[in-house]
């Protein structure tokens, strides 16, 4: 079989005996990447695939078979307007997160000259894709993973935000992690690992085997790293200047008391497009 109509739908149909929860459009982001074209190309495409095309379709799809999430099998993923490069060493972006973007970006005006600072910088999709929407902007982006800073360094270069973002291999549980810092910020923004302890193993297995578990074990309530950050802001914010979080389902106010708790004022909470609250602001 190598007509491009019934190889999709024959890929598609044999993904979900596996038991995959996939989708057309999966299937057609893997051959779209196999074939070097957009999606949107497919449609167009009358020709049929070469052995070499057919064979290394067939290992994406045994790949997702075996629960690889998409974006880890191409090996990048599209997040806010910007394209990122992503392995197991890091979270693939959500777009849920994409509303930390769209409020960060009404705080101040595009053209200022701002310092951010990114707590768990992984692929760097949050902090470079606020550099490129701050243009003036610079930024520090810190991580206990020295893989996951390799992978925000690339994607860095890749975006042309390089020149403006500077990276720390640190942990916010260092005792001096404010002295390896040694700046204070107008944003700090942080998705820190959320997930309460006990839950990692009731995770889909496309995140619980694919994302580090760094970057998802959030201790015993899931909070633990919110109020290690909040302790935090008073050394590392500037006077006026805002933290803004990422939070897990039903953890916004939450960590909007713990912030209070931490002298910040509690200023907004956003839903993402599921009608979660996810963003939660605070004020120094």
């Amino acid at each position: 079989m190598s007509n491009i109509r019934d190889i999709i739908k024959d890929k598609f149909e044999y993904l979900k005996t596996c038991g995959i929860d996939t989708s057309i459009s999966e299937v057609k982001m893997l051959l779209a990447d196999v074939l070097n074209t957009d999606t949107g190309n497919l449609r167009f495409y009358n020709k049929n695939l070469t052995p070499d095309e057919l064979s290394k379709f067939d290992k994406y799809i045994n790949l997702r078979k075996d629960f690889w999430p998409v974006d880890k099998i191409l090996g990048k993923k599209s997040f806010y307007k910007l394209e990122f490069e992503v392995n197991q060493d890091v979270l693939s972006p959500r777009y849920d997160t994409e509303i930390l973007i769209d409020e960060a970006i009404t705080l101040f005006n595009p053209d200022e000259k701002i310092d951010i600072l990114e707590l768990g910088t992984g692929s760097g999709c949050i902090v470079i894709s606020l550099l490129n929407e701050y243009k003036n902007a610079r930024a520090v982006g810190i991580d206990i993973s020295e893989k996951a800073l390799i992978i925000t360094k690339t994607n860095a270069i890749k975006n042309q935000v390089n020149d403006r973002l500077s990276l720390l291999h640190a942990g916010w549980f260092d005792n001096d992690i404010t002295e390896k810092i040694n700046k204070k910020f107008d944003i700090i923004i942080s998705n820190p690992p959320y997930i309460p302890s006990a839950d990692i193993q009731k995770l889909d297995n496309e995140v619980k085997n694919f994302d580090p578990l760094l970057a998802l074990d959030g201790g015993t309530d899931g909070l633990r790293d919110y109020k290690r950050i909040c302790s935090l802001a008073e050394s590392l914010l500037k006077e006026g200047g805002y933290l803004i979080f990422e939070a897990g389902i039903n953890q916004a106010y939450d960590i909007a008391e713990i912030g209070v708790q931490n002298r910040l004022k509690s200023v907004k909470i956003s839903n993402d497009l599921n009608g979660i609250e996810r963003c939660v602001i605070l004020k120094k």
